[in-house]
């Protein structure tokens, strides 16, 4: 084979594909990414929130004493070298539903394996004015949403420039595999990884894995003010400046299409009425596919018969929080310097296979 065009092929450009493009460039390995523009991608309409204290029981996310320092430490070094701001650290406001709740936080806001996150507790209503609060709310902090349309772009013109993107569909295939590498289509590689989200379901490589694909739908409204914080209590509300929000998001495992649906609008819009008290107007929906997994890990590892085929993908609804710090694992495992954490390892799927 011909001296290597590159040391890792990588298939996808989402999240997931861009963060882990950037950690390989960034520790001197050689990347050429496939991505077509047209297929449909959920990084384009995410909503990108990275939360610390999540779901209906507000409970610390999983792993976030290792994610969210270095999330927001890599966030703020990739946009400062894409030369753009797509990190936008804001407040996230939780409103109590009852006095039970709001004793329960007054107490778990002062232990050590909170307190990094809360800024506030609040007893009383604090954000009166915009929505429900009777019984206050839980003010967070290290927390916020990253734009990753803005983000994916930004790095995509970066590879363009570099000449180390490739704007077309990736034929598994027609992957050629050697004692060396790999070859496709006349470019040639160490090894190829497998990043596009939910396309992972059809590949040949890694069908048997145990995704669990998702559509999501948000709505964005116009509200007569801007808020001051992201307000999340059954849906969430990203202020985006000028009155717009962004609002989400639906669940839906029947129906993988990229339509937006009326069912969807009406749920968010359900949600949102028993949040909000200010009037708002819907401008625009859209709807996306997550590469969720069905124990709700990622997915990443090598393949159990051909060490030259590798994948990074299913990081789900989390995707912004969870890429950092498991594509810095990543890389350092396909590196040979350490090993990749269990209950992300698609070593726990190989009965599967």
């Amino acid at each position: 084979m011909a001296a290597m065009e590159a040391d890792f092929i990588i298939v996808g450009q989402g999240i997931a594909g861009t963060v882990l493009a950037d950690h390989l460039i960034q520790c001197g390995k050689r990347v050429l990414v496939f991505d077509e523009p047209g297929l449909s991608n959920s990084s384009k309409v995410a909503g990108g929130l990275y939360n610390p204290v999540t779901g209906r029981k507000m409970v610390k996310t999983w792993l976030a004493d290792d994610l969210f320092p270095y999330l927001l430490d890599y966030y703020r070094d990739l946009q400062n070298r894409l030369s753009t701001r797509f990190l936008i650290e804001t407040p996230i406001y939780r409103p109590f539903l009852n006095i039970e709740e709001q004793n329960e936080w007054m107490g778990k806001s002062s232990e050590s394996t909170y307190k990094p996150y809360v800024k506030r507790v609040f007893d009383q209503s604090e954000y009166g004015d915009h929505i429900n609060d009777e019984y206050g709310g839980l003010l967070l902090d290290q927390s916020g949403y990253v734009d990753t349309a803005l983000m994916v772009g930004s790095f995509r013109t970066y590879l363009l420039d570099e000449g180390s993107l490739i704007e077309q569909v990736f034929d598994d295939s027609r992957l050629e595999f050697s004692e060396d590498g790999v070859r496709y289509l006349g470019h040639t590689a160490d090894k190829v990884i497998f990043s596009d989200g939910p396309l992972l379901t059809r590949n040949k490589f890694f069908h048997w894995l145990p995704m669990r694909p998702v559509k999501g739908e948000l709505i964005f409204i116009k509200v007569q003010e801007d808020f001051e914080a992201i307000y999340n209590r059954g849906v969430f509300i990203i202020p985006l400046g000028e009155g717009i929000c962004k609002v989400g998001a639906t669940y839906d495992h029947q129906n993988l299409d990229n339509e937006t649906t009326e069912k969807a609008k009406a749920q968010l819009i359900e949600k949102l009425s028993g949040l909000i008290k200010l009037p708002f107007e819907v401008v625009n929906q859209v709807a996306g596919i997550r590469p969720a997994t069905k124990d709700r890990r990622p997915m990443l590892g090598v393949h159990p018969e051909n060490e030259r085929i590798a994948v990074f993908g299913g990081l789900g609804a989390k995707g912004v929080s969870l890429a950092p710090y498991f594509s810095k694992q990543f890389v350092e495992y396909m590196t040979n310097e350490n090993e990749l954490p269990e209950a992300a390892n698609i070593k726990r799927f190989f009965s599967l296979y």
